[in-house]
C-alpha cells in the first residue's frame, strides 16, 4: 500500500497545486491517497477525445447489471461441463412408459392403412403413448406430417430423414388425411410437415388444400397448422393462414444466439418471427403459437428475450420443453432443466401476457394438454362471436 502511495501521490501533486491555485474549494497541504486517485482519473479523462468521452457517457449504467428476474438455481450435475464429451444421465422426471392401449393400437393401424406419416413417430416424441393412448371420445391426438417423411433440411436436433430431392407429395393426401380424421372422431387436429425447399411454394398450397378438405368434411373441427418457414415467402404464409385454420404455429426452436448452432443455415430467428407476424396480419382472428427447446446451452436472459420477442409480434401461445438428443449423431444435451424451472418459465409467460403458456420437461409444440386448452379457448371465442352477431 505504501509503495502504491509513493507512486501515486508525487504524480498528482502538480495537479493538486494547479487546482488549488484556481479554485477556492481546495486548500494547500498533502493530498490523501483516495483523492489523488480520483484526480489521476480526472487527468486521464482530460486526455480523451470527444468521441471516447461520448462512448463512456453512453455506456452501461447500474440498471444494466441488475437482473429483471430472480432465476432459480439448478443443480450442477444436470449441466454438461465445458469440454465434457460424455452424455448426461437422464433424470427421473424424463422417464416414460412404453406406449400401449387400445386407442394407441387402433390409431397406429389406421395410420398405416392410409399411408400417413406422423411427427409423433418420426421425431420420436416421448408423449406418443399419452397422446395416442388417451381414452374417451375425442381425447386421442396425433399430429399428421404432410408431404412425406423426408426433409430437405438438416437441423442438428431433429431425427427426421433428410434428402435434397424427396419424393413428390401425394396429390391424394388432403383427401386421405380428411378421411383419417373423420374415422378417428377427434375434434382437434394438428397438421405439420417437413421442410420442402424443393417445391416452388414450399408446400404452402398443399397445406391450404388439406385444411380446406378437412373443413369441408367436418366444419366444426379445429385445425392447427405447424408450418415450416417457406423460405421466408410471406405469400405462402398468407395462403395457409387464410385457408380456414384456427391456430397457426411456427417454431423458433431456440434462442436467437443459438440459431446458427441448432438449426439448418436456411432457417433463422428473424425469418421465423416474420412468418408468425405475417400470419397474424393475414388472418387477425387466428391464434399464433411457437415453441422453444431448453437445454441447448441458452442462458436465462436469452430465454426471456426470446419470449419477449414473440409477444412483441402478438404471438398468443408459447410452449417450452426439454431438448432430448434423439440419436448419438445429433447435438448433445447441454443441460436438463428441472420441473421447478419450467414452472418458473410458465409464470413468466403468463406475466408477459401469453394467452397460454405450456412449460414442462415433456411438453412439445403439439402436446395434447395444449390442444385441449386451445380447443376450449377457441370454442369460447367462437361462442362470443356468435353472441355478438345475434
Amino acid at each position: 500500500m505504501m509503495a502504491c502511495s509513493r507512486r501515486i501521490v508525487p504524480a498528482c501533486r502538480s495537479i493538486w497545486s494547479s487546482l488549488a491555485e484556481g479554485s477556492p474549494t481546495f486548500t494547500a497541504g498533502r493530498p490523501s491517497l483516495g483523492l489523488c486517485r480520483r484526480l489521476s482519473t480526472t487527468a486521464s479523462l482530460q486526455n480523451l477525445t470527444q468521441e471516447q468521452r461520448d462512448k463512456i457517457a453512453s455506456g452501461p449504467g447500474l440498471e444494466d447489471f441488475i437482473r429483471e428476474h430472480n432465476y432459480p438455481d439448478e443443480p450442477a450435475d444436470l449441466r454438461r461441463k465445458k469440454g465434457e464429451r460424455q452424455r448426461l444421465r437422464l433424470p427421473p422426471w424424463l422417464t416414460v412408459g412404453v406406449p400401449a392401449g387400445q386407442d394407441y393400437t387402433r390409431l397406429k393401424k389406421s395410420l398405416r392403412k392410409l399411408k400417413l406419416s406422423t411427427v409423433c413417430e418420426e421425431a420420436r416424441c416421448p408423449n406418443i403413448g399419452e397422446c395416442w393412448g388417451a381414452s374417451g371420445e375425442g381425447a386421442a391426438t396425433a399430429t399428421i406430417m404432410l408431404m412425406g417423411d423426408t426433409c430437405t433440411r438438416g437441423c442438428r436436433f431433429c431425427s427426421v430423414k433428410t434428402a435434397r430431392a424427396p419424393p413428390p407429395p401425394d396429390p391424394e393426401e388432403p383427401q386421405n388425411t380428411a378421411e383419417a380424421i373423420a374415422e378417428w372422431g377427434v375434434d382437434y387436429v394438428v397438421l405439420t410437415s417437413v421442410d420442402r425447399d424443393d417445391l416452388p411454394d414450399g408446400g404452402a398450397k398443399h397445406f391450404a388444400d388439406t385444411v380446406k378438405e378437412l373443413k369441408r368434411r367436418k366444419p366444426e373441427i379445429l385445425v392447427e397448422c405447424l408450418t415450416p418457414d417457406f423460405r421466408g415467402d410471406l405469400d405462402g404464409v398468407a395462403q395457409v393462414a387464410q385457408s380456414g385454420l384456427n391456430v397457426y404455429a411456427h417454431n423458433i426452436e431456440t434462442v436467437e444466439d443459438l440459431q446458427w448452432l441448432v438449426r439448418d443455415p436456411r432457417a433463422n430467428f428473424r425469418q421465423s418471427l416474420s412468418v408468425l407476424e405475417h400470419a397474424k396480419k393475414a388472418s387477425p382472428n387466428v391464434l399464433t403459437k411457437s415453441s422453444i427447446m431448453l437445454g441447448m446451452g441458452e442462458t436465462d436472459e436469452q430465454i426471456l428475450q426470446a419470449m419477449k420477442d414473440l409477444r412483441a409480434i402478438d404471438v398468443d401461445c408459447v410452449t417450452l420443453g426439454q431438448y432430448m438428443q434423439p440419436t448419438k449423431r445429433h447435438m448433445k444435451v447441454t443441460q436438463f432443466v428441472t420441473p421447478e424451472k419450467f414452472d418458473f418459465w410458465k409464470n413468466v409467460g403468463d406475466d408477459l401476457g401469453f394467452v397460454y403458456t405450456a412449460s414442462g420437461p415433456l411438453v412439445r409444440s403439439s402436446y395434447k394438454a395444449g390442444e385441449l386448452f386451445l380447443s376450449n379457448a377457441l370454442r369460447a371465442r367462437q361462442g362470443k362471436k356468435a353472441e355478438e352477431a345475434s
